[in-house]
């Protein structure tokens, strides 16, 4: 079975789903690529025997489209996901579903409606094989009990001149919120958010710390200017050992009484394989309709919406904000992968 692709976003994502889809599995047929660009593209459409098209919903209505994935920016990503939803269509969405909590209630009420799970948010981290093994670790009782989690992500820069601290929290965290819930199989009841003081104009680093339903510990270092490469790195804690995530790097070079390992740019690399697996059970939930144990939903975005808003108002404030969320409606209840 081939599925038939709509990718709306022909940014840096879009290019990258397109390539992934087109090239590394099979079963996939791109066949349109949507952006208000219309050079866009067509550029990305070209590379891959696609039709270029620049309205996303009379692509997300075509008969010759089985399903969609959102690559358009961040303040498209739920009202594109209910569009496909509407169309009975479904949908990976790259991450925030929305940075507001509200707009992800109205996906999930738009979902529970129609009876059945439509969308599969893009955290993916799930996907990638250090937090698999962290998590597995966990589970099988190697570590004893979690008591914390140390988690850290830096970026060699801001991505625009007007980027704030609030935006690193409902921005660039959210993937840690999301895949430290899913490795310590809890959630998120609390959250305090601290910046250190710079004499500049650079957006300087956030720390947060959250408390977990279970009364663990989990901290996030987002650091949007750390100007040495892109990192992320995690650590679980438990009563009877710990599991450390390693800096993926190929090779070193040692010359010139000295070593050096090198750093990505971006994500990209450091996730190529996690976006291959996400990519590929995306394609197994559309010819199945079984959503993927592993994966993040609805809910999940919507949880991480909630821990953002409140990190904001933990940031501005100076004191621990309380998370209050909805109870998790049975529609989205699932074991955990």
């Amino acid at each position: 079975m081939t599925i038939r692709l709509a990718i709306i976003g022909a940014g840096i994502m879009g290019a990258d789903h397109a390539r992934i889809f087109a090239e590394d599995i099979p079963g996939a047929s791109v066949r349109v690529i949507c952006d208000a660009s219309q050079a866009r593209a067509k550029a990305v459409a070209d590379r891959y025997g696609a039709e270029a098209a620049s309205d996303p919903a009379a692509v997300i209505a075509r008969p010759d489209v089985d399903a969609v994935v959102i690559a358009a920016p961040d303040a498209f990503h739920a009202p594109l996901s209910r569009a496909c939803i509407a169309a009975g269509k479904p949908v990976l969405c790259e991450k925030p579903l929305s940075q507001s909590s509200a707009e992800c209630l109205a996906v999930m009420a738009d979902e529970q409606a129609a009876g059945r799970r439509f969308l599969q948010l893009g955290f993916m981290r799930r996907f990638d094989q250090s937090y698999i093994e962290m998590k597995a670790a966990l589970d099988q009782g190697r570590i004893g009990r979690a008591l914390m989690m140390h988690n850290f992500h830096r970026n060699v820069e801001t991505p625009s001149s007007d980027f704030t601290g609030a935006m690193a929290i409902t921005s660039s965290a959210p993937h840690e919120y999301d895949v430290a819930r899913h490795v310590l199989g809890t959630s998120f009841t609390a959250i305090s958010a601290f910046q250190p003081k710079r004499s500049d104009a650079v957006v300087a680093p956030v720390m947060m710390v959250l408390e977990t339903e279970d009364s663990q510990i989990v901290n996030i270092e987002i650091n949007n200017n750390a100007a040495y490469g892109y990192d992320v790195r995690a650590e679980l804690v438990g009563e009877r050992g710990a599991v450390a995530m390693h800096h993926v790097a190929y090779s070193q070079t040692d010359s010139a009484l000295g070593q050096h390992l090198a750093y990505d740019a971006d994500w990209r690399g450091r996730y190529a394989e996690a976006y291959r697996r996400q990519n590929k059970a995306f394609l197994k939930f559309v010819a199945t309709g079984v959503f993927p144990d592993r994966a993040s939903d609805a809910w999940d975005g919507y949880v991480a919406a909630m821990v953002g808003e409140a990190g904001v108002r933990a940031l501005s404030s100076g004191a621990r904000v309380t998370i209050q969320m909805i109870e998790q409606p049975a529609f989205y209840a699932r074991k955990e992968a």
